[in-house]
């Protein structure tokens, strides 16, 4: 009997060692499980969404297997016109497919010249403003040609010129173009300047200033700009970094296209425009940008005789980055699990050493007293019942 009492209490010591030391281990063990399981479930839906945004951009190219590693810029036509000496803007036509239009930066008169895809000059169209320092094109849906007379290296003028004319039905040369005159000034004050972006639905103007230190910021035209008097700009957010020298919505007008001395960036736009994606640009300082021949291209030039321009795909943001739907559903940090698992690994302790204490009174309630006891309570007996207690027999040796 002796043994299975001894047995008993080795067996409720046990479950209290294993209170203090097996349950923190087996919870920590599955605690650590779900977050092995739970990053598992991550990479696949990382590597989900990352196929399906690679089928995705099949589809739209028409190929299939498309490599998710940008091509190389293509160069695509050389401006080799002795009148364009310094080419500092480049928009696409909406009436006229394969061509796009150019201007000379500060020192070049009122012009603007149409090229096709070749380089070649069909046109130039001239009206008869006193420009300063023209620095940037756009082209809203409507086929008006905006000029953006708002390069201002010193810093010192007191307001800025945006001039619209309308695209030509035909292309060939035009003098004394009929033209609106807009003047701008901002809030706080004078900016240099030579991005000009046209939103493709509201034909909102936006201007993004140039800062050779720091970052420049973005600046938002009234809704309706008035030609009587100026027109205060409003400042919406602070630029991407770079040194901006241009830029353009993409067509669905959710994003913008920056370009810089050395890089092309894209920004996702909103109440906060913000850089999504990043690609470096072709050799030469960038100074134009405008949309490509598909709505995820574009084409990027260099200032200087002989400017050559490139096409290469909008930088665009890795599908694996992106959000899917089904993380919409917050999930539980790494804390908070750990929390969790030590919540119920204290909670698993205190039933166990319950367990425990409970086999100790059994055992002791149970079972029947040792030889001691018994002896006790047999002369307990004898004195109440008057009788001679029994002596035990002792085993013969």
């Amino acid at each position: 009997m002796k043994q299975v009492r001894a047995a008993l209490a080795l067996t409720a010591a046990t479950f209290c060692a294993l209170a203090g030391v097996a349950l923190p281990t087996t919870a920590t063990a599955a605690t650590t499980t779900a977050g092995t399981a739970e990053t598992a479930s991550t990479a696949g839906t990382t590597a989900t969404a990352g196929t399906l945004g690679t089928a995705a951009t099949a589809g739209a190219s028409g190929t299939t297997g498309a490599d998710p590693t940008p091509a190389a810029p293509k160069r695509l036509f050389t401006i080799r016109d002795e009148r364009i000496k310094e080419s500092s803007g480049l928009a696409k036509s909406v009436k006229h497919d394969g061509t796009y239009y150019t201007v000379n930066d500060s020192g070049d008169t009122a012009r603007v010249f149409a090229i096709d895809t070749t380089g070649k000059v069909k046109a130039v169209l001239r009206f008869n403003a006193k420009v300063t320092d023209v620095e940037a094109l756009g082209v809203d849906r409507d086929g008006t040609i905006y000029i953006a007379d708002i390069g201002d290296n010193k810093a010192n003028r007191d307001q800025v010129e945006i001039y619209t004319i309308p695209e030509p039905d035909v292309l060939q040369d035009q003098d004394n173009v009929k033209y609106h005159q807009f003047d701008f000034a901002y809030p706080d004050g004078p900016h240099d300047a030579e991005t000009l972006l046209i939103e493709p639905g509201t034909s909102q103007l936006y201007i993004v200033t140039k800062a050779l230190k720091g970052t420049g910021a973005i600046y938002a035209a009234p809704p309706a700009p008035s030609r009587e008097g100026t027109n205060e700009l409003s400042k919406l957010a602070p630029a991407p970094s770079g040194v901006i020298t241009d830029g353009t919505f993409l067509p669905d007008g959710q994003r913008a296209v920056l370009r810089t001395y050395t890089d092309v960036a894209t920004v996702a736009w909103g109440d906060t425009p913000t850089a999504i994606a990043r690609v470096a640009g072709p050799p030469g300082q960038g100074e134009t940008i405008a949309v490509g021949p598909t709505d995820t291209t574009v084409l990027v030039g260099s200032e200087g005789t002989n400017s050559a321009v490139y096409q290469l795909q909008a930088p665009s943001k890795a599908a694996g980055s992106t959000p899917s739907s089904a993380a919409a559903t917050p999930k539980a940090t790494s804390t908070d699990a750990a929390d969790s698992g030590s919540g119920k690994s204290h909670s698993l302790r205190w039933i166990v050493i319950g367990a425990a204490f409970f086999a100790l009174i059994i055992t002791f309630l149970t079972f029947p007293p040792g030889r001691r006891e018994r002896q006790d309570r047999m002369a307990e007996n004898a004195r109440l019942t008057g009788q001679t207690p029994r002596t035990p027999h002792r085993r013969q040796s």
